[in-house]
């Protein structure tokens, strides 16, 4: 309600042509699909990396242990996934980066103390501590940019 400055007298107009009309995201559902994780447990033999920016994905054997980073002969370091082909060094990959750790059904994430961090869907990692992968989440090492799937 409404009231004139001056004398305090109401004004009983048509308040619905005052309110705010509430908008509708129509993001909201686009947003939803991009949240909408897959399953954490892993029954696959194999794990599906798909790099962005890069058509050709890579398709692993799912080991114990996979050792993601970039190759460096001076220092003799060779990791199990050499990130090199893909911009590593250009995009902050350290030499011994992270690594996939299979558990009895799920696969799990670690930071290995990276200098430029990692992230899974968004959230930097503390380092040395192992975080749940689910089908289809979002891992940027350093600044390179990959999905994981199970396969």
């Amino acid at each position: 309600m409404f009231f004139c400055e001056e004398c305090g007298h109401p004004f009983f107009g048509d308040q619905d042509a005052l309110a705010t009309n509430r908008l509708v995201d129509t993001n909201q559902a686009e947003l939803a699909k991009r949240l909408t994780w897959g399953t954490a447990h892993f029954r696959s033999q194999s794990i599906v990396i798909r790099v962005r920016d890069f058509d050709e994905p890579i398709r692993l054997a799912a080991q114990e242990e996979v050792l993601l980073g970039r190759s460096d002969t001076k220092s003799q370091t060779f990791p199990d996934l050499d990130m090199g082909p893909y911009g590593a060094a250009e995009n902050g990959v350290s030499r011994q980066h992270a690594s996939i750790r299979r558990g009895e059904d799920t696969l799990t994430l670690v930071d290995l103390g990276s200098t430029n961090g990692t992230h899974l869907n968004g959230q930097r990692l503390i380092p040395y501590q192992p975080r749940v992968l689910r089908d289809g989440d979002e891992v940027r090492i350093g600044k390179l940019v990959f999905h994981i799937y199970f396969e």
